[in-house]
Order: structure tokens, then sequence, then C-alpha cells
């Protein structure tokens, strides 16, 4: 029952987190601190991620299914060259976060263990968050040159404690996009590295995921599920809370919290 408890928290952490800019991977690592979980490794972090990124299809199931729609439309080639230069665009805004995921993944493993570096994290991450309250309100478009420097804006965000969306958002904000479109490609673009991270999980699973001599992972595969349903639902109802944030241009508001978070995380840890 420990257990199960333990992972509904969890859930909700990260559906609420995932989306509201305050870091989704800082606030796992604070819960399984808070709960002394201690080392579960990343299967539950990948499922509750997956969990989310089906919130985002849902919220999002219009403009998803006329983007799936559109990359096969024979009839326009209009619609088809638009689509095809989205899509184009969620795959370059992947790049970064895969090549810095490759070359430095010991060192983020790392810092997911480490509440003290997820505290500095939410420092930094309220202080930009802070920052987007000067931003004027904009009105372009995700151009590739845009959509590369929220991918980049989504690398750094590797580190447990910077906020994805937080960081997409305002690196988006920053270069004049309208803020409705960049919500939409900054959860449509989370969807790449996700889904990689989910099967790489799935993957060495399948290899006998714990090789010789590494520890087996402490939350199982049916509570991970559980978990990612109700982190889809969750994110669902966050995802919508983010939007009337963007709208009102109360975003920065955000920044406060994670400043006094990670105050109080690197006062405590």
């Amino acid at each position: 029952m420990r257990a199960m408890f333990e992972v509904l928290v969890l859930s909700v952490l990260q559906g609420i987190a995932e989306f509201l800019p305050i870091s989704s991977s800082g606030h796992l690592v604070l819960g399984h601190s808070l709960l002394g979980l201690g080392e579960v490794g990343m299967r539950l972090d990948v499922f509750l991620h997956v969990g989310t990124l089906v919130a985002v299809f849902v919220f999002y199931r219009e403009m998803v299914g006329r983007l799936a729609k559109g990359l096969f439309d024979l009839s326009s080639p209009e619609n088809r060259a638009e689509a095809w230069s989205y899509a184009l665009k969620i795959v370059l805004s992947a790049v970064p976060a895969g090549v810095v995921g490759l070359l430095f993944k010991d060192s983020f493993e790392a810092a997911f263990a480490s509440p003290r570096a997820v505290g500095g994290a939410l420092l930094f991450t309220g202080a930009v968050l802070t920052a987007t309250r000067f931003l004027p309100k904009g009105t372009a478009r995700v151009s590739f040159l845009r959509a590369l420097l929220m991918g980049v804006a989504q690398a750094v965000a590797i580190l447990p404690g910077v906020s994805r969306s937080g960081l997409t958002l305002a690196a988006a904000r920053a270069s004049r996009v309208d803020a409705e479109k960049a919500a939409e490609f900054s959860f449509l673009m989370s969807a790449p590295p996700i889904a990689g991270a989910a099967l790489l999980e799935i993957l060495a699973a399948l290899k006998g995921a714990a090789g010789a001599g590494a520890a087996a992972p402490e939350v199982g595969w049916g509570l991970c599920v559980l978990g990612a349903g109700l982190a889809a639902v969750v994110g669902y109802v966050s995802l919508a809370v983010l939007l009337k944030s963007l709208k009102g241009r109360w975003f920065w508001l955000f920044g406060p919290y994670c400043f006094l978070a990670g105050a109080l995380t690197l006062a405590f840890a």
C-alpha cells in the first residue's frame, strides 16, 4: 500500500509540474527525497512523463489530427508543405536534447540523485520566469531558427529543477512568438525526447534491464502504468491552467514560487 501511495503522490506532482513551469523532474527528485524512496531509477520518471505526453496529444488532438492528415494530403500541396515544415521543426527542436543527453548522460543521472542540485536549478528557473514579465507580447510564428532556440532551451532543461516548459516558453517569448503558438509547439516538441527515453527504458527492460551488478528498480511495471494514467489526467488540467496564465499575462508569477522552492530546498536538503 505504501508503494502505491508514493507512486500516486509522485504522479500528481508530475501532472502538476510538467506543464506548470516549475520543473516536473525537479519536483520528482524532491518527492523521492521527502518520501524516502531513495534511488528508484529512471523507469517511474519515464512513465510519468509518458502519461503527461498522452495529456498533450489529447489536449491538442485537433492540431495533431490536422498535422497527421496534412502530411499525406495529396489534394493540397500547400497544406502538405506546411505540415511537413511543422513536423521538421519538431524534429529539429529535439536534436539539442538528444545530443546533450547522449554526451552527458552520467552527469544528468547524478543530478537526479541530488536535492541540492535541484534547489540551485529551481533558483535559475525562477530568475528566467520572473524575467518574462518584462518581455513584450509576441505575434510571430515558430520559424526553424526559433524552433532550434527552443530546442536548446529544452536541452538545458534536462537538468532536474530546470523547467522544460518554462525555458522553452521563455525562449519563444524572447523571440516574439505568439503565446498560444509557443505553448502548442513547446508541448508537441516534447514528444520525441520523451518517446525516445521511454523506448530506451523498455529496451533495457527487455534485455534484462538490470545487467550484472545493477540494482533492480523498486517500482514495478503495474504501478508505473497506474502512475502514468493519473499523471495524464492531472496533466490535462494543468495544461489548461498554463494556457490561462499565458493569456492572462501572469505566467511570470511562477518565478517567485521557484525561488521559494529552491531556497527552501537548499536550506533543508
